[in-house]
């Protein structure tokens, strides 16, 4: 399995990409980091780097997502949305692999 993002996800990030003008070259960089109130927290930047032997490259509804292997572990059939309404906007992470994870959204325990 992947990384994938929902096409409301994918508009949401070329939007970005347009509105800040980015580069094409430039990545969607989805990944874990240590911290947070359940363990780990989700990252999301846009980079131009790429190597073959440390990421994986996906291509979701037009846009390019990178993940490092080592976070791949812990993001394996995920599903990154687009959330919007009266209350908050952002994305969110649907991912199978969370045991546990915090009011937020942000953070998750595997």
């Amino acid at each position: 399995m992947a990384v994938k993002l929902t096409e409301r996800a994918a508009q949401e990030v070329r939007r970005f990409q347009t509105e800040h003008n980015f580069d094409e070259s430039m990545v969607l960089r989805i990944g874990v980091a240590g911290g947070g109130c359940s363990g780990f927290n989700y990252t999301l930047n846009f980079d131009t780097d790429f190597d073959e032997k440390a990421d994986s490259k996906y291509d979701c509804h037009g846009v390019s997502v990178v993940v490092d292997k080592k976070s791949a572990l812990y993001l394996d059939g995920t599903t990154v949305d687009w959330h919007e309404s009266l209350e908050k906007q952002g994305f969110t992470f649907e991912n199978p692999n969370a045991v546990k994870s915090c009011g937020c959204g942000s953070s998750f325990q595997a």
